[in-house]
């Protein structure tokens, strides 16, 4: 058996080969070696407001995904990207009642974007990471990889920031007014003082625009 490799997901980018495409890159959780996987515009987008943490008004089709398996009590175990064949990644998903694991094919991007919302492990194999890996040195990284002291981020720190709450600043002015209600009505004051700045900086900004 392949020696596997877990990833994390790094970030996201315009595809330089597919116009209207983009790269999700992938990364070796500790190693320098990254994926580029190149997906469409609506699993980026998915991908990206997990990334950013932002929560929908409407559950996206992987959220209702996550929801469906939840309720029936399926557990997703990992993600594994098995292949790399005339330029497309296979992956499947194993996931378990518990009872029974079933395997599960998958495109690389629904799995990705669905295992970013269940903090499922992300699996490839040394072989394919030989062949689609490169090389990125450590200045040419992200350079916002730094903390607000000026510290360096850790791989493992920027892996769990993926799989934080959804930050309220990313929050729209609606899904803010409802949030802020919310915690008033369970009187919980000082999490909503913190919620009205945040949401009347956002209407201050919107003002500005008009």
């Amino acid at each position: 058996m392949d020696e596997r490799i877990r990833l994390y997901v790094l970030g996201l980018s315009y595809s330089q080969l597919q116009s209207g495409a983009y790269a999700l890159v992938l990364a070796e959780e500790n190693g320098p070696r990254r994926i580029p996987v190149v997906i469409g515009a609506a699993e980026a987008q998915s991908i990206a407001i997990a990334l950013e943490g932002i929560r929908t008004p409407r559950p996206l089709t992987h959220e209702l995904f996550v929801s469906f398996a939840h309720a029936f009590g399926v557990k997703l175990k990992e993600v594994f990207i098995y292949r790399f064949e005339d330029g497309v990644f296979s992956s499947e998903i194993t996931v378990s009642d518990g009872d029974r694991t079933v395997v599960i094919d998958s495109r690389t991007s629904d799995a990705i974007a669905i295992a970013m919302r269940t903090q499922t492990p992300v699996y490839t194999t040394e072989e394919i990471m030989q062949a689609t890996g490169f090389i990125i040195a450590d200045d040419e990284l992200r350079a916002d990889d730094t903390d607000e002291d000026g510290s360096a981020e850790t791989e493992t720190e920027r892996l769990s920031d993926y799989h934080a709450e959804p930050k309220p600043e990313n929050f729209t002015i609606e899904q803010l007014e409802q949030t802020l209600a919310e915690l008033i009505d369970k009187e919980e004051y000082e999490e909503a003082e913190r919620i009205s700045a945040i949401l009347q900086r956002k209407k201050g900004e919107q003002d500005k625009e008009i």
